[in-house]
């Protein structure tokens, strides 16, 4: 940067001056240089730093100078930096020492930024005192500002819609029967075949080749047991041949109800289970005879199964209750259906959903709905969806999604927050957060640590913006990763990396007005004044309320005396 220096024998700027400092012997010449001028508000903050020194013999050895940069504000408001106080080498006081052979010095004071900065200068006080000498002088200007234009960032704050849906258009279920059997038999009685269980059974299969059944029947297993009080290769035995007798009676029930599958033998899988030790546990167990118990361990305590089978007849002569209530059950095939329920297709769930919502299942709506664009009609089912079914966090937060999309703004608050009454996870924590970063203009440590805790890609975009808020523009970038947007290119402004933010505009084919405006600021920066001008004049088209920023705006200050500048006015 170009050094500057305040002489006290040379100044002629303001006659006033000159007079002061032609008779002054205390304060020679400073030298000073503003490391960024304009000054720039930034996280808030307007901060000056100057680089300078004080020539040789510059300040009287007994000499105090208070120095004093103040912003002068257009409107009159001036606002002072910090004082800083220097003394010559004999002089009483706390201040830095000015040896005769000259200092350099280095300055920085931070101020809050005030609106009335948008448009002033800054110059220098200083008042040197010696015993009972006192002297005032006023620098010339030393920097103008305030470059305000981490102010144009526009809070987009990303919300997430939950994709969360169980539905599946296809579910698979099973449906069971058991048909039992006589002490030592196979056949299948024609009794069996009319009990409840069998008969809903068999009835389900036959509503499964109606016209518009969505059921389709897959295969049928047939586990078949013996009980185990006989010898252990005969009840093998007996279980095989049950299995086969019970699928013999579906093949001949099939072929009466021209279930075509039903018909093969190679559409059942028998499998012949042998002696039903565990049902024989499961039976006994839910009796109510008091030497249950005993009889439990006294088989647990006989691992041999020819034993143990000797003491399960013994134990039927003593205990009338086994051959009567528990071997009985034990002698049995189940019956198990494996069969697939095709749901509604998507043109059947978006009308139901549109006339009879009520009749749907929440996976059902949500599917529906996550099937439709238009944001009106999805708001509508979710309404109803949140009225069938009120405890169900997607449904809250979806709404609370379009609603922030639509720009309600206060409806999105709403329904977020009862989102985040049901559960607290990422996607509602980072829309809560989001919400309230919009309608509260700033961050809060609340809204920053809902961000935080998401961890999502869209809450480290929305730290982003934080970010840019507080004057963190290189951590602004990296938070906000591959999303690339308006607020992107801005923050790359804001670090300096033109080529960047143009690229970042380009490729978004942003042709709003504000994003034409910081096509210009970058021409701005770069001295590129065919850049500035162009970018301004379709930032003005698109909203003319911008030309009252940018004719006062310290961006386009080298442009302010500019004829082509000037005649957009």
């Amino acid at each position: 940067m170009k050094t500057n220096n305040f002489n006290i024998n040379y100044i002629a700027i303001v006659a006033l001056f000159f007079t002061i400092f032609s008779s002054c012997s205390m304060i020679k010449e400073l030298e000073y240089e503003v490391t960024q001028n304009p000054l720039h508000m930034k996280g808030g903050d307007v901060t000056l730093q100057i680089n300078g020194k004080f020539v040789e013999k510059g300040l009287n050895a007994k000499a105090v100078a208070e120095i004093t940069p103040i912003f002068f504000c257009k409107d009159g408001n001036e606002i002072p930096f910090q004082t800083e106080i220097y003394q010559g080498p004999k002089a009483a006081g706390n201040g830095k020492v000015v040896p005769s052979t000259g200092l350099p010095f280095s300055y920085t004071s931070t101020i809050p930024y005030q609106k009335s900065m948008d448009e002033g200068e800054v110059k220098v006080q200083v008042l040197v005192k010696m015993g009972s000498k006192t002297e005032e002088s006023m620098s010339p200007k030393i920097a103008d500002g305030t470059i305000i234009t981490s102010k144009l960032i526009v809070l987009d704050d990303q919300v997430i819609s939950s994709s969360e849906c169980n539905f599946k258009r296809i579910n698979s279920f099973t449906k069971s029967a058991t048909i039992n059997f006589n002490k030592a038999k196979h056949n299948v009685s024609s009794k069996e075949l009319r009990d409840s269980d069998v008969k809903d059974l068999l009835g389900f299969i036959s509503s499964s080749m109606e016209e518009g059944s969505r059921i389709e029947v897959k295969s049928i297993q047939i586990s078949s047991f013996a009980s185990p009080e006989g010898e252990v290769d005969l009840n093998d035995n007996l279980a095989q041949d049950r299995g086969n007798s019970t699928m013999k009676s579906l093949v001949s029930k099939s072929k009466r109800m021209k279930f075509d599958a039903g018909k093969e033998t190679s559409f059942y899988n028998v499998v012949p289970k042998g002696e039903d030790w565990e049902g024989f546990k499961t039976e006994v167990s839910k009796t109510d005879n008091e030497d249950k118990d005993l009889i439990l361990r006294v088989l647990q305590m006989t691992p041999d199964l020819n034993k143990r089978e000797k003491e399960i007849r013994n134990m039927a002569k003593s205990y009338a209750f086994l051959e009567k209530k528990v071997l009985p059950q034990l002698r049995r095939s189940v019956i198990t259906v494996s069969y697939d329920q095709v749901g509604y297709s998507d043109d059947e769930l978006k009308n139901l959903v549109a006339t009879n919502p009520d009749t749907l299942s929440l996976e059902e709506i949500i599917q529906a709905t996550l099937n439709e664009q238009d944001m009106n009609t999805q708001l509508k089912n979710y309404n109803n969806a949140a009225r069938i079914y009120p405890n169900d966090w997607r449904i809250k937060n979806n709404m609370g999604y379009i609603m922030y999309m639509m720009g309600d703004n206060d409806g999105a608050t709403k329904s977020f927050e009862e989102a985040l009454a049901i559960t607290d996870n990422k996607t509602v924590s980072n829309n809560v957060a989001a919400v309230k970063h919009v309608s509260n203009g700033k961050s809060t440590d609340e809204i920053k640590s809902l961000f935080e805790s998401s961890n999502t890609t869209e809450s480290k975009y929305n730290i982003g913006l934080i970010q840019i808020e507080e004057g963190k523009y290189e951590e602004s970038i990296t938070s906000m990763g591959d999303t690339k947007s308006y607020n992107y290119a801005l923050a790359n402004i804001l670090a300096e990396h033109y080529d960047a933010a143009s690229d970042a505009i380009d490729d978004l084919d942003l042709k709003d007005a504000k994003s034409y405006y910081l096509k210009a600021i970058i021409g701005a920066r770069t001295s590129n004044t065919e850049m500035v001008m162009e970018n301004l004049k379709m930032s003005f088209e698109k909203d003319a309320s911008l030309k009252d920023m940018a004719k006062k705006d310290r961006e386009f200050i080298k442009f302010f005396e500019n004829s082509d500048f000037l005649a957009m006015f």
